[in-house]
């Protein structure tokens, strides 16, 4: 709120305006009550009624002011909130979004953003409003009848722990309405975007179940609120009333006793009225501000938290991606989550230039290995090198963008096939879309699509076969031109024919970088510099292809079985 202060300021004038010029619309008509007493003329009429009629017309525009002034301002910081809490997400790593789920992610950036801005903008003015109207109008009563003030403010206790008592309850029920609202988000999240796996098991009545129960505690836990708010209002409104009551009561006769004029008890009452919205705005603001501090609680669990992966350690003069030659190494690593090891031990120089194919069986651990290169799990320090530099030591981005990562389930927006090949590069020219299209074998497929490299995808891909997803993936981390290419299993999805045509064409980039390959298929891996063999998260045996199957080892073993499968399936 600070950097939008100036805003604030002339809005808080604002507000001192249109209290000021409506508070003196009753001592004008009190005046002009006792005056017409005296006697009634067409220039009097014309006099007291231009001046309310003028009153009512300036602070009607300083009401538009400062309503336009701080809940623009109020606006202006939801921008600034919804790009910095987009911002911070993008900084954390994935294992965060593995403990929290979208939809509850999703549902505090818009619904309790919106809270959070209901209580900076109306909440604020409202209150600002209510307290001067309050402080001013308590004054003015004073002025016209000490003894009819004092009696009037008679029920104010109790309405201030009324108050407290119904914000305090406001408050607990508005969190358990924001949670319960996640859980709907989450749920519908999961659901549209399992949508396949919940058509192929015939599950679509299970979860318009499971999404019925929850929109049915959400009500429920509305309808706790509404009836804490259908009887705090209506409370509120019974104390001012007695209030009042006692002020006509009393009032009429000290006007019949001639201790006041009619003019003052007319104005004393417009007053008390005016008194009576302050009350109720601040039941009103109240409830802002319970509903706003709630949700603000569960915005800062995302703002305040602190990325487990940062640039905090880089401590190197590489400061950018074309720094990096590509040399990679491992030292004695070894990783676990939680309690569980998951690597052993494990050491190998990938000088750059090269190319390492890793294999093993499905849990050895060779993802984790490949996650911990760039920096998405956090390796220990000391463990990974690039270049002969920690990677813990250099900057994020630079690591990052001298890595062409495709991972074994590759992510597509839904944008076109062009977009998603130049999603890593800032302002990717058609022609080396095209370029790295034809590495990945993907321009075969495009003549089959209606628009070219302009189709649009649809969300993760969704139109495109599992193969198709994984060319475009490919083709995306050729467009980097990276130092280091990775291919974590990226060709599982397409046939040996297409593996063949795809990994010639890859052959003329892979010789300029290091290159790292994960795959079950050992057609995939033979023609690597070395190839390291992964069991139980520790390396087993290295070498070449003939190295390996002269050792009749583990390697040697899973050429023989995929030679047999190979026979069977010809014959």
């Amino acid at each position: 709120m600070w950097r939008y202060r100036s805003a604030f300021l002339a809005g808080f004038l604002c507000i001192v305006a249109t209290t000021a010029l409506t508070l003196a619309g009753p001592w004008v008509l009190k005046y002009a009550i006792d005056d017409l007493t005296r006697g009634v003329t067409a220039a009097k009429l014309r006099f007291y009624a231009g001046a309310i009629l003028g009153l009512t017309a300036v602070g009607g525009i300083f009401r538009f002011l400062q309503r336009r002034i701080m809940i623009g301002a109020s606006r202006d910081i939801e921008f600034d909130l919804r790009n910095d809490f987009f911002a911070r997400l993008q900084l954390f790593e994935p294992a965060y979004f593995h403990r929290n789920r979208t939809g509850d992610l999703m549902s505090r950036a818009t619904n309790d953003l919106n809270a959070v801005r209901m209580m900076i903008g109306p909440a604020v003015m409202y209150l600002s409003n209510t307290v001067l109207t309050f402080i001013a109008v308590i004054v003015l009563m004073l002025s016209l009848n000490v003894r009819l003030t004092l009696l009037s403010l008679i029920p104010l206790p109790i309405l201030s722990v009324a108050v407290y008592f119904f914000g305090a309850a406001i408050h607990r029920r508005f969190d358990k309405i924001q949670e319960q609202l996640s859980t709907i988000s989450a749920v519908t999240q999961e659901a549209l975007a399992g949508v396949r796996v919940v058509r192929a098991y015939r599950q679509e009545r299970f979860e318009t179940g499971r999404f019925r129960e929850a929109n049915t505690e959400y009500v429920r836990r509305n309808r706790t609120l509404i009836r804490v708010q259908g009887a705090f209002f209506p409370i509120m409104g019974l104390l001012m009333g007695i209030g009042a009551l006692l002020v006509l009561w009393l009032g009429a006769q000290d006007v019949i006793n001639g201790r006041m004029t009619v003019g003052e008890l007319v104005a004393f009452n417009s007053y008390l009225m005016m008194l009576a919205w302050p009350m109720i705005a601040f039941g009103w603001v109240t409830n802002l501000l319970q509903r706003g501090a709630a949700s603000w609680k569960r915005m800062l669990e995302v703002l305040a938290a602190e990325p487990a992966i940062t640039d905090a350690g880089a401590n190197t003069d590489v400061t950018s991606r074309d720094q990096i030659r590509g040399d990679v190494e491992f030292r004695e690593l070894t990783f676990s989550y939680g309690g569980t090891v998951v690597l052993r031990n494990i050491s190998a120089k990938l000088p750059a230039g090269t190319t390492t194919a890793i294999v093993g069986a499905t849990g050895s651990g060779k993802s984790t290995l490949l996650n911990l290169l760039p920096r998405l799990n956090d390796p220990p320090p000391g463990t990974v090198f690039v270049d002969g530099i920690d990677v813990r030591d250099l900057p994020l981005a630079a690591v990052r963008g001298a890595i062409g990562f495709v991972p074994q389930e590759p992510f597509l927006f839904s944008a076109t096939i062009a977009d998603n090949i130049a999603f890593g590069v800032a302002d990717g020219a058609r022609e080396d879309i095209e370029r790295a299209a034809h590495i990945a074998r993907l321009d075969k497929d495009l003549s089959d699509f209606p628009k070219g490299y302009d189709t649009v995808v649809g969300e993760r891909g969704i139109t495109l076969s599992g193969g198709q997803k994984q060319r475009t993936a490919i083709a995306r981390a050729v467009m980097t031109d990276p130092k280091i290419l990775v291919l974590d299993d990226a060709l599982s999805a397409v046939d040996t024919y297409t593996e063949e045509e795809i990994l010639s064409r890859l052959s003329g980039v892979m010789r300029s970088r290091t290159t790292i390959i994960v795959s079950h298929r050992i057609s995939t891996v033979r023609t690597a510099d070395q190839i390291l063999v992964l069991d139980d998260g520790a390396i087993v045996e290295r070498g070449t292809h003939d190295e390996l199957v002269a050792r009749h080892g583990l390697y040697a073993e899973l050429y023989r079985k995929q030679l047999l499968e190979e026979e069977l399936a010809a014959s």
